[in-house]
């Protein structure tokens, strides 16, 4: 923290070092992100037995896969032999078992070792106890969230209490019926940041007036800086005339059944910690995971989630999908123009937060008390 003695409206950030010492990230991967629940992927990714992707959690591989059983699995991308990667691949399809490509260390999709040249000579191998690592796995809102840790922390604490606390109530994500929507556009972008920078830009609003002329447009009152995240329960309310949460207020959807009228024409923003933003509106949901993959580097998967019929009928989601991934470029844009600064001398001693930023200490102090363990 900077030295300098500031004003009360100020709080001041973190150093820029912990935004761009790879050493800090290396902590990063094996203090966060390898002992928290992590979203890895949409379980309708998965179509049936045999189907698998792989994801990058910290700093391992992991091969998210349906068995025969149509029960999902997960394990680490690395076969227990001579340390080969089993799966390449991003996604693909398996017809009955993983080979490994150097030796055909074979695993059946269970993860339990099958077949190995000359394995019938090795009576003493434990078919089980050599089959692939197995990842704790859990399933919410229709995503398949792994850990690494070899004690997971509570999953409703840790994960499904972040989404209670923000809107007020147990429970009440219930109502937009995420586990039952349709993947109706996915965008993946790249960018050039700490994954830190991307979680603090996303929970403020300080910066909505100056980049986000589309947002503040359908949401009048963030033009005042403050964000509905630092509210509990709250939710802000599409201005008079907008119709549906669109680039032009127009073009809306069928609103999810369990949306109330409470929550109608408002939008909620929900940050679960270390890497998942999810953004509520009467008829969709936008998803975002974050997959850290360097210091300054941070790829980003986003899903707009439909009711299943909106999909299934080839409705036109240009509009919807349209405001939000120009906020996400608005805001990915803004959080490159930071990260070279996190190496300036200027920043040595980090910056401030004003008032409608206050929030964001809270983070900050929440990152310090995961490295320091």
């Amino acid at each position: 923290m900077t030295s300098v003695s500031l004003p009360p409206s100020l709080v001041a950030t973190l150093p820029g070092n912990i935004y761009a010492d790879p050493g800090v990230f290396a902590q990063e991967q094996e203090l966060i992100f390898e002992r928290m629940w992590f979203a890895a992927a949409r379980a309708s990714e998965l179509t049936g037995p045999g189907a698998f992707v792989t994801k990058q959690v910290g700093r391992e591989n992991v091969i998210l896969l349906r068995g025969r059983d149509q029960q999902v699995r997960a394990f680490l991308n690395v076969c227990r032999h001579r340390g080969a990667r089993l799966c390449p691949a991003e996604e693909g399809q398996l017809r009955r078992n993983i080979q490994c490509m150097y030796h055909a260390w074979t695993y059946g999709l269970d993860g339990k070792l099958v077949a190995a040249p000359n394995l019938t000579k090795m009576q003493d191998i434990d078919r089980d106890e050599y089959g692939l690592i197995k990842v704790h796995l859990k399933e919410w809102l229709g995503y398949i969230w792994v850990c690494l840790a070899d004690e997971p922390p509570p999953f409703e604490t840790d994960v499904i209490a972040s989404a209670d606390e923000r809107l007020g109530g147990e429970g009440v994500i219930g109502g937009w019926q995420v586990d039952e929507l349709a993947v109706g556009k996915r965008i993946t972008y790249d960018v050039k940041a700490n994954w830190k920078l991307i979680i603090e830009n996303f929970m403020e609003c300080y910066h909505c007036a100056t980049i986000h002329p589309e947002l503040t447009e359908m949401l009048p009152e963030f033009a005042g800086g403050y964000a509905a995240q630092a509210f509990v329960g709250h939710g802000a309310e599409f201005r008079d005339d907008a119709q549906a949460f669109t680039i032009d207020g127009a073009g809306g959807h069928e609103r999810i059944p369990g949306v109330d009228e409470d929550h109608d024409r408002r939008y909620y923003a929900i940050t679960v910690r270390p890497q998942v933003f999810i953004n509520l509106v009467p008829d969709h949901v936008i998803f975002h995971r974050m997959y850290p993959m360097a210091v300054d580097r941070t790829v980003v998967e986003c899903d707009w989630l439909y009711l299943p019929g909106v999909v299934e009928s080839g409705a036109d989601l240009s509009r919807s999908v349209e405001l939000f991934d120009r906020v996400n470029r608005q805001d990915f844009e803004a959080c490159e123009a930071t990260q070279p600064g996190m190496s300036s001398r200027a920043y040595r001693s980090g910056g401030v937060l004003v008032p409608s930023e206050h929030h964001i200490a809270e983070f900050h102090e929440w990152v310090q008390g995961r490295l320091l363990g």
